[in-house]
């Protein structure tokens, strides 16, 4: 019997599950991808889905009073948590899933960015989950908080917080799922942002594509099973 799809909320009608779908589909899920954007709705239960993945996008999580599908995604994500599934937050995703629990989400406090490959340290209690991943590729402008009774995971030297943990949810402020076609499409239509201090030029995105992307992959490859099999984070952590 083929397991039930999960649940795959992305922001725009362009945006691509990139090696993350990759990675499921090829573990025997099927994606069931809803565009809240775009008037798709969301389940009101996960009954019929094994797990949830949220992805990125250009909107801000704090964008609730002006953005009708960030509104109804932070009231949604509860219903996620509470199925006891597991939950993975990505960029925007592990934004929303912050707010969610009680924290913020707010610019660097000297407006700095990460957009480009930035290194990463595992936590000592992170390291059994994110092994010897040390660089990662970042596309953002606000960072999270850590909420209560999560653990953090990994830690960034602009953004202190690149990744926790709280019960069946994972929060990750780097982008695992990027491709070759991924990272073209982002230069391309967000080149005009790479004038933000702290930004990397778009040659060093290409650079660090090439040197960085074989170790991701060969990160997310094991994580992902990991995040699917695990009923909480702290089981992950043990194993």
């Amino acid at each position: 019997m083929s397991p039930l799809p999960i649940l795959v909320i992305v922001h725009q009608p362009t945006s691509d599950p990139g090696r993350v779908g990759i990675c499921l589909k090829e573990m025997g899920y099927d994606l069931d991808v809803r565009i809240p954007a775009v008037g798709h709705s969301l389940p009101k239960t996960l009954d019929r889905h094994s797990a949830t993945v949220v992805f990125g996008g250009p909107m801000s999580a704090n964008d609730d009073n002006k953005l009708l599908h960030i509104r109804q995604e932070l009231h949604w994500i509860p219903i996620a948590l509470n199925s006891g599934k597991p939950f993975l937050g990505i960029c925007l995703g592990a934004q929303l899933l912050a707010r969610v629990l009680g924290v913020k989400v707010a610019r660097h406090p000297e407006n700095f960015v990460e957009m480009g490959y930035y290194p990463i340290k595992a936590t000592p209690k992170g390291r059994s989950i994110l092994g010897d991943l040390s660089c990662v590729y970042q596309w953002h402008s606000e960072g999270f908080e850590i909420p209560p009774g999560a653990t953090r995971l990994a830690t960034g030297e602009r953004f202190p917080n690149q990744a926790f943990c709280y019960e069946n949810a994972y929060a990750l402020q780097f982008h695992p799922e990027m491709t070759r076609r991924i990272l073209a499409r982002w230069l391309a239509a967000g080149a005009s942002q790479l004038s933000q201090p702290g930004a990397q030029p778009g040659h060093l995105h290409r650079r660090g594509y090439r040197r960085h992307t074989v170790a991701v992959n060969q990160w997310l490859d094991k994580f992902l099973p990991r995040w699917l099999n695990s009923v909480s984070c702290g089981e992950a952590m043990m194993r």
